[in-house]
């Protein structure tokens, strides 16, 4: 049978999802707490890569399995297998012809910035500490000029291996409590290093570094070296992935706390 799972993991002491024969992933550590359930090897599959310490609230895997367990079974007991920054939220058997990468029709992603003079010792390691003021109305008139189909070359790191820089991004909304904003990004796919480069930009216009009509400016140059800074791991979360209506699949409250 197949089995998805929802996974949340905090990503600042691992070198990324995928595996890695000499590092600490993601990938290693839900593989071998799966396969001590399952009691035989086994290989799961993600919605997405995420970098090194980036984070996720609901990553969506799925792996092959002849073993019979119930669904608390599988999570409570994946669940003892873990590392405290990883931790399971869901499990559901699902159709043999559903991928946690090819089925996807929607990921979103939040990224996350403190923006006060004072740096955080609660949030290290999980905002994007940022002390020069930044300005949401100028953050906002820069993120719609990126919104829509388009060649996102000048937003795509150098190693990316997707077949084509051409993506359609369906959304980039950007909001403010207190001392925190927040920019959410949704689109089918993204390109590597995609949303970290988008926000780089936009925070750039956003403290007065550049001039608004820069970052239309930076999108039709379809030219990486135009692009400016790529904005640090520790603010970008993987927040939901998104499948067609039939595989009915929980979604994960995202930020309670902070909104």
């Amino acid at each position: 049978m197949r089995i998805a799972l929802g996974v949340e993991y905090a990503g600042t002491h691992f070198c990324g999802w995928q595996y890695q024969p000499h590092s600490r992933t993601v990938q290693d550590e839900l593989q071998k707490a799966v396969s001590t359930v399952a009691n035989h090897q086994v290989e799961v599959f993600a919605a997405g890569r995420t970098d090194t310490g980036v984070h996720a609230l609901n990553q969506v895997v799925h792996f092959d399995t002849e073993s019979v367990r119930e669904q608390r079974g599988w999570l409570l007991g994946i669940n003892a297998n873990l590392p405290k920054d990883i931790s399971v939220n869901w499990v559901r058997e699902v159709d043999d012809d559903f991928n946690a990468r090819f089925t996807a029709i929607k990921r979103s992603y939040r990224y996350l910035i403190l923006n006060r003079l004072s740096r955080s010792a609660v949030h290290h390691q999980r905002m994007w500490w940022h002390h020069h003021p930044l300005d949401i109305g100028r953050m906002r008139a820069a993120a719609e000029q990126l919104v829509g189909r388009h060649d996102f070359s000048s937003f795509r790191a150098s190693e990316c291996q997707a077949k084509s820089p051409i993506k359609t991004l369906d959304k980039i909304a950007i909001s403010k409590q207190g001392d925190c904003i927040a920019v959410d990004v949704e689109a089918r796919s993204f390109l590597h290093h995609m949303v970290r480069n988008l926000v780089g930009v936009i925070v750039s216009i956003g403290d007065g570094s550049k001039p608004v009509e820069w970052a239309g400016e930076v999108l039709r140059s379809a030219d990486r070296s135009r692009g400016g800074v790529t904005a640090p791991p520790d603010g970008l979360y993987l927040v939901d992935v998104r499948y067609p209506s039939e595989y009915s699949l929980p979604t994960v409250s995202g930020f309670p706390v902070l909104w």
